[in-house]
């Protein structure tokens, strides 16, 4: 979709100052129903619905990730790690939050070059798998940045004087004029203006509202869409005006035809932390495109950890119902490469990898209900230590040699990853649920049933069935499924191999009825079926 607003809309959002509140309200009401200008179609391929964020892999690895295992396994798309030149900082390790300090705009980081990122781009496509750009496009690199060549491409800059002739930008297209607290810093979350026109943690503000500025960004935009990427995420959206990132989005090409249909628009996913108790809503970036929905996350993992007498059986009205924006706005994760860390947005409440049990029953939960468009986490392990609850090695980057280079991701023969690489989507609950929810896409939520406390199960449509044991004694139950008479593998606890089952094997019966039996000391305490997986 890619739907015009009026030009008071577009007004409105850049210079939100010259509207009452309640004009304000009706504005972004006709923004919500459609009176817009996003694209939210994430241009994956017929029968995918997912994508994963491969963090700070290599090129060439996703290349082979996605002929030898996202392809054959139905995932839509990668999300990866920003591909523009960034400052090299060594002390005493490389953080990998480097990559979030961009000097330029040349495709060269510790992932590869721009011939290896054409390549993976490529690759990845001709085998139906998108690739989704981390545009980190609010600010350039921090302030306490120095000057020199200490870059991924080796390009000189001086972040003192704001010199970046590798763009090239120069003082004149910061913020630096227009941010009002003593320090150029935001202070105040309360103030959109600092919040939009002040330094995030030291990092350059560009003054995004220079059509010079929109325009470089722009043009490093569209010379990736040129390779063939199939949209973004726009790193930092909140430290941004919505016009600002409109007026530049105005200026992006269509997808490159090679693997796309005439006229298709790049999906822009922003990333938006909006928890409630801020000004800025995740509703006011609704005419770009879809939003991070950093509520989703927390919620669930709140629920899923039975903290504050929060139960499976609430997650009857799971959306929309809970305060979340509509469905068709919503990018939904269970956890992001900052959150998983303690940053960003959820807290403690976000389940990672570190807990397994619980993280594998909250991504199969996501991806079995219909709400949002998903995205799967993929990360890597670092040697975690706590000081007073703070993990004070979090700031830790890739695997990597001790030149720094990152390391390669290895397969084991059991089809895990190596060298400290986690690769939660090759855990074969998350895969199988990747596969599930590709079948039952477009069904109905249904035949939902609860035990009142923490034992839920739901339905999509004929095509699927999925029940959750987080209680704390056995299930033992009947229950309609909805699906066809038959005898079906469970794809959590194994596959179906030919005409077998390797795990569990659920008989629903002529009237759609089956029971479920689920220790609730199992590894895995939930189930799944789908047409698929049917004998």
């Amino acid at each position: 979709m890619n739907c015009r607003s009026s030009k008071e809309y577009k007004l409105a959002v850049e210079r939100p100052q010259l509207y009452t509140e309640g004009t304000m309200q009706v504005l972004l009401l006709l923004a919500a129903v459609g009176v817009c200008w996003g694209q939210y179609n994430p241009n994956v391929q017929a029968g995918t619905t997912s994508i994963v964020h491969l963090f700070e892999w290599r090129w060439a690895d996703i290349a082979l990730e996605c002929e030898r295992y996202l392809a054959p396994y139905g995932f839509g798309g990668v999300q990866v790690s920003p591909p523009n030149e960034n400052i090299v900082i060594t002390s005493p390790y490389r953080p990998w939050w480097e990559r979030y300090q961009p000097i330029s705009y040349k495709i060269c980081t510790r992932s590869g070059n721009e011939d290896e990122f054409r390549d993976m781009v490529s690759r990845c496509n001709n085998v139906g798998v998108r690739i989704y750009v981390d545009a980190v496009v609010n600010h350039m690199c921090g302030s306490a940045g120095g000057s020199g060549t200490h870059s991924t491409c080796g390009s000189y800059f001086n972040a003192g004087s704001e010199d970046f002739p590798a763009v090239p930008y120069s003082g004149w297209d910061f913020n630096d004029g227009k941010c009002h607290t003593g320090n150029g810093e935001i202070q105040n979350y309360g103030d959109i203006y600092q919040v939009r026109d002040c330094r995030l943690s030291g990092l350059l503000d560009l003054a995004l509202e220079k059509d010079y500025v929109r325009t470089k960004i722009a043009d490093y935009m569209n010379h990736l869409i040129d390779i063939g990427v199939a949209g973004f995420r726009i790193d930092a959206a909140k430290h941004m005006w919505p016009g600002d990132i409109k007026a530049f989005l105005d200026k992006l090409n269509n997808l490159n035809t090679r693997w796309f249909s005439e006229g298709t628009r790049p999906f822009i996913f922003q990333e938006v932390i909006d928890l409630g108790g801020e000004p800025i809503t995740s509703s006011e970036y609704f005419g770009n495109g879809r939003v991070t929905e950093f509520k989703y996350g927390a919620k669930l993992g709140t629920v899923i950890r039975k903290w504050n007498g929060e139960k499976l059986s609430y997650l009857k009205n799971w959306g929309e119902g809970w305060g979340f924006v509509p469905s068709d706005r919503a990018l939904v994760f269970v956890d992001n490469h900052d959150n998983q860390r303690g940053h960003g947005a959820g807290g403690a409440s976000i389940l990672t990898f570190w807990d397994a049990r619980l993280y594998k029953m909250a991504v199969g939960f996501m991806l079995a209900h219909p709400y949002g468009f998903t995205r799967v986490m993929s990360s890597y392990r670092w040697p975690r230590s706590f000081v007073n609850g703070q993990d004070v090695n979090d700031w830790i980057g890739p695997p990597s040699y001790s030149d720094g280079t990152t390391k390669p991701v290895t397969i084991n023969a059991d089809t895990t990853c190596g060298n400290d690489w986690v690769c939660e989507h090759r855990w074969h609950e998350i895969r199988n649920m990747v596969v599930f929810r590709n079948v039952v896409d477009g069904q109905p939520f249904s035949n939902w049933w609860d035990n009142g406390s923490n034992q839920v199960a739901f339905g999509r449509g004929s095509k699927g069935f999925i029940v959750f044991n987080n209680d704390d004694w056995h299930l033992n139950t009947d229950l309609q499924t909805g699906l066809p008479a038959g005898t079906y593998c469970d794809v959590i606890s194994g596959d179906k191999e030919g005409n077998r089952c390797t795990g569990t094997q659920v008989y629903v019966s002529g009237d759609g009825m089956a029971n479920f039996q689920i220790s609730n000391s199992a590894e895995d305490p939930f189930i799944a079926i789908h047409v698929g997986a049917k004998l």
